[in-house]
C-alpha cells in the first residue's frame, strides 16, 4: 500500500502542497537560540542542560505538534473535493462459491432449502469459522422421465429424433421404467450417436443432483475402456449444452459396461447409478415438438489409444432418484429485523446498522418505516437524493460504515434561487425538480428545500434484512465449506467442489485517492480503450485486479480480458496463485458487464474474457556465501527464493513493477538471474532451466524439455503454482 508520503496529486495543481510548513523540531529549537541574542542578550548558556533550553524545548515540541495537524489541511481538502465528485471508499468485496447439499429421502417434494442457510469452515484454536449463506432458495425435486429419445447425431439443435425404450416399456408404482432389452446408440454404433432424457416442464430442475439408475445384462459387454469411456453427458442450459458429470467416479456404471460391474459378484442382471450436477439454470425448451427440460448421452470420439463401442450398450431398467442440489453462496451471515430506533422527525435524520460492511443488497433487503397506529410503509434505497422529491420514501446506506440517512433538508439564499430559475427560463433549459412544490421561505427570506421524506415523528424504523461479510478471508479453497451452522432437515453432507473467489478487502482513501484521477479522467464514460480498461476494473467492485482492452476487428465489439482479484496469501507461503483461483465466474461476469453498459456508447457489445494463463517451472543451483553454508540458513534461504519466484510469476503481483505479469510480456532467463542476484546470500547462479506449462482441455501439460524463453502470446500473462502432481513448482538446489 502507498504510503502518505510518497502519494502525489498532479490532477489538482492549485491546492498548496503537502506541507505548509515543513520546519522539524531541530529547525524551531536553532530558530529560536538565534533570537535569543537580540530579546535577551543577557541570556548567555544554551547548554540542554540550562531551564531556559529545556523551555525553548518544550515549546518548540508544542510547535512541531501544531505544525503537524497544519499540514494536514491540504489533505483534507483533497478528501473534501473527492466528496464533491461522489467518490465513496469501496466496501469489501464478496467471495462467492457453489455449495452442493446432499440429502436423505425427503417426506414430499419439491424439498426446499432456505435462502441464507450458513455452512462455514470448520473452526480451529487459531482461526474462527468463515461462514457463507446461499443467496436463494433451493428447490430439489424428484425428476420423472416424459421422453426417451434417440438421435444419430448430436445436434445443438436437434432437429431428427425418434422415439425409444419408454413405448415399449412400462412404468412402476415406484417410478422406475422397465421392459425388454434395449439398445442406447445405434446397432452399429458410431460417434455421434447419442439418447436424449426430457424431463416434465413443471419440475423445477435447477442447480439439481440426480441419480440415474440403469440396469442391464451382464453378459452383453460394449468393447470399450470402462475406466475411459468414450462418452458425454451434457444438459440444455437455454444457450448450450453443457456438462454435467462432474468427475468420472459418479459413473458407477462405467460407461455402461455392465459386464465389467459383474466381475466383483451378483447375477445377471446388473443395476449401478450415475450421479449428475444439473445446470445451475436448465430451463423449459421445445425441440422438434417435444417439450421439457433436456438431458442427454452422447458417443463421442474415442481418444488416443482409447477403445471404441463395438456392441451398442444394452439396457433393461431405468429409474431417477434426487440426491441434492447446488446454489450460489456468498461469504456473509444475514442479519434480520434489525430495529434501528424511533424517528424523532427531523430531517437528515441518521442511524447505524450494527454489523458492517454491508453487502448490495437483494430485493427484499430494504427499510420499513411503522407509523404509529398505521401499517408498515416499504422504503426505497436511492444512491444520493439528487432526484428526490419531497414526498420521495427514499434513503441511502453507506456500505462501508453502515450508516442509514434520510431525506436532508437544505437552505439556500432565495435570491440564489431566483437567478438560477430565470437564467434557466432565458437560456430554455430544464429546472431539476419542481421549486414550486419545494420552495418554502423562512422568516430569513431563505428557500429550504427538502430532498426525500421524513420518517414521522414516533415511527419505528427497522432494516428487514440484509447481510454483512466480504474480505479477502473468504476466497476459501475447494472442498472446505462442509459444517451446517444450523441443523437442516434431511441434509446429511454439504460441500464446495470449486474455490471462493473474488474476495477483497475494503478500498484505503489512499486508493481513493489514486483512483481519483482516472475517474476525472473518463468521467464515467467508456469511450477509449483506457476507458474501458479503468470501468472493468471499477465494475468488479475490487474482484477484479486487471483489464486489457484488446483491438478487434468486428465493429462495434469490445473484447476486455479480465484478471480477477484472488487470493494472495499463497505467494509468502511459497505456493504461488494456481490458474483455479483466477477464474472469471459468471456472476462476476455478470455484475462487472451491468456496469459496463450503463456507461457504454450505444450499439457497443462488450465481450468479457479470461486471459490464456501460462505457467512456468524454474530448477536451478545456486552458490551461496560462506556464511550462509549450513542447513538452517539454507532452508530459509530457499524458501526466500521460491517465494521471490512465486511473486514474480503472477498475474497478480509479479513483473518488474509488481502489478502483476504485464500481458504478453516474454519471460527470459535473464530475468531470473537478475530477480536472484537481489537476494543476499546468492553467491554466483548456475544453470537456470524454465519449463512451460500449458492447458490442454481440462488438464495442465508440462513441456519435457527446457526452453531459454516463455512467450505467453499478446492474450496471455505468466503464472506459477505448486502441484506435486503435475510437477509444477520450483526446484532450487545449492552447490556443494
Amino acid at each position: 500500500m502507498a504510503r502518505e508520503e510518497d502519494i502525489k496529486f498532479d490532477f489538482l495543481p492549485t491546492l498548496p502542497k503537502e506541507n505548509l510548513d515543513d520546519r522539524t523540531f531541530e529547525d524551531l529549537v536553532a530558530e529560536c537560540i538565534l533570537r535569543i541574542p537580540r530579546y535577551c542578550p543577557e541570556w548567555t548558556d544554551y547548554n540542554p542542560s540550562d531551564p531556559g533550553i529545556t523551555l525553548v524545548e518544550l515549546f518548540a515540541w508544542l510547535t512541531d505538534q501544531m505544525l503537524l495537524r497544519f499540514n494536514k489541511v491540504p489533505r483534507r481538502n483533497y478528501i473534501t473535493f473527492l466528496e464533491l465528485l461522489g467518490i465513496k471508499l469501496r466496501s469489501p468485496g464478496c467471495a462467492r462459491t457453489r455449495l452442493t447439499f446432499y440429502i436423505t429421502q425427503p417426506d414430499s417434494y419439491p424439498y426446499r432449502i432456505l435462502g441464507g442457510t450458513e455452512v462455514g469452515t470448520e473452526r480451529t484454536e487459531t482461526q474462527e469459522a468463515i461462514v457463507f449463506s446461499t443467496d436463494e432458495d433451493l428447490y430439489i425435486t424428484k425428476p420423472n422421465l416424459r421422453y426417451f429419445l434417440t438421435a444419430e447425431n448430436a445436434e445443438d439443435i436437434p432437429n431428427y429424433l425418434r422415439e425409444g425404450i419408454i413405448s415399449q416399456w412400462t412404468q412402476q408404482t415406484n417410478g422406475e421404467w422397465s421392459g425388454n432389452e434395449q439398445p442406447l446408440f445405434n446397432e452399429r454404433p458410431q460417434p455421434g450417436n447419442c439418447f436424449y432424457l426430457i424431463f416434465y416442464p413443471e419440475e423445477h430442475l435447477n442447480g439439481n443432483v440426480i441419480a440415474i439408475t440403469f440396469k442391464g445384462l451382464a453378459a452383453t459387454p460394449t468393447g470399450i475402456n470402462p475406466d475411459r469411456p468414450p462418452r458425454s453427458w451434457q444438459a440444455w442450459n437455454g444457450e448450450k449444452w453443457e456438462s454435467v458429470l462432474y468427475r468420472e467416479a459418479d459413473d458407477l456404471t462405467s460407461g455402461f459396461s455392465f459386464n465389467r460391474i459383474a466381475e466383483s459378484g451378483g447375477g445377471a442382471i446388473q443395476v449401478a447409478d450415475l450421479i449428475l450436477h444439473l445446470p445451475e439454470r436448465m430451463p423449459v425448451t421445445t425441440f422438434t415438438g417435444y417439450e421439457g427440460h433436456w438431458l442427454r448421452c452422447v458417443y463421442t470420439e474415442p481418444e488416443n489409444g482409447q477403445q471404441s463401442y463395438t456392441n451398442t450398450p444394452r439396457i433393461t431398467g431405468l429409474n431417477f432418484a434426487p440426491k441434492g442440489g447446488t446454489v450460489l453462496a456468498s461469504h456473509s451471515f444475514f442479519i434480520r429485523d434489525e430495529l434501528l430506533g424511533v424517528s424523532d422527525g427531523t430531517p437528515g435524520q441518521k442511524f447505524t446498522l450494527q454489523s458492517t460492511p454491508i453487502l448490495d443488497r437483494f430485493p427484499s433487503e430494504h427499510i420499513l418505516v411503522i407509523p404509529s397506529g398505521l401499517p408498515p410503509q416499504t422504503w426505497q434505497e436511492v444512491a444520493d437524493f439528487a432526484e428526490s422529491e419531497p414526498e420521495s420514501r427514499h434513503y441511502t446506506i453507506d456500505s462501508l460504515t453502515g450508516t442509514v440517512q434520510f431525506g436532508p433538508l437544505i437552505q439556500e439564499a432565495s435570491r440564489h434561487v431566483d437567478r438560477t430559475i430565470a437564467r434557466a427560463s432565458r437560456d430554455r433549459l430544464p429546472v431539476l425538480g419542481d421549486y414550486s412544490v419545494r420552495r418554502v421561505n423562512n422568516a430569513e427570506g431563505d428557500t429550504e428545500r427538502q430532498y426525500g421524506s421524513i420518517p414521522p415523528r414516533g415511527a419505528t424504523i427497522r432494516m428487514r434484512a440484509y447481510r454483512s461479510g466480504g474480505g479477502r478471508l473468504g476466497n476459501v479453497e475447494t472442498g472446505t465449506l462442509k459444517v451446517l451452522k444450523s441443523a437442516v432437515p434431511y441434509v446429511n453432507k454439504v460441500v464446495n467442489y470449486e474455490p471462493a473467489v473474488g474476495g477483497s478487502d475494503g478500498e484505503s482513501l489512499e486508493q481513493a485517492m489514486l483512483r481519483a484521477p482516472k475517474m476525472l479522467r473518463n468521467r464515467d464514460r467508456a469511450v477509449t480503450k483506457e476507458d474501458f480498461e479503468t470501468l472493468t476494473v471499477a465494475g468488479g467492485k475490487g474482484a477484479i485486479a486487471r483489464a486489457l482492452c484488446l483491438p478487434t476487428t468486428e465493429p462495434g465489439v469490445i473484447n476486455i480480458l479480465v484478471v480477477p482479484n484472488g487470493d494472495k496469501t499463497g505467494i509468502d507461503r511459497g505456493e504461488g496463485i494456481a490458474p483455479d483461483l483466477l477464474q472469471l465466474t459468471a456472476a462476476l461476469s455478470e455484475t462487472t458487464l451491468a456496469y459496463l453498459n450503463e456507461r457504454k456508447l450505444l450499439g457497443t457489445q462488450i465481450r468479457l474474457t479470461e486471459p490464456e494463463y501460462v505457467g512456468v517451472t524454474v530448477e536451478t543451483q545456486i552458490g551461496l556465501e560462506p556464511r550462509y553454508n549450513n542447513p538452517q540458513a539454507k532452508e530459509m534461504l530457499r524458501s526466500q527464493l521460491e517465494v521471490a519466484l512465486y511473486r514474480f510469476l503472477n498475474p497478480l503481483t509479479g513483473g518488474l513493477e509488481g502489478n502483476g505479469w504485464p500481458f504478453g510480456r516474454v519471460l527470459y532467463v535473464s530475468d531470473l538471474i537478475a530477480l536472484f542476484q537481489k537476494i543476499a546470500g546468492v553467491r554466483y547462479i548456475g544453470p537456470v532451466l524454465l519449463y512451460q506449462i500449458r492447458r490442454r482441455g481440462n488438464d495442465w501439460r508440462r513441456g519435457t524439455e527446457p526452453i531459454q524463453s516463455i512467450d505467453p502470446g499478446s492474450r496471455g500473462t505468466i503464472c506459477s503454482w505448486r502441484d506435486r502432481r503435475l510437477r509444477t513448482g520450483h526446484l532450487i538446489n545449492f552447490f556443494d
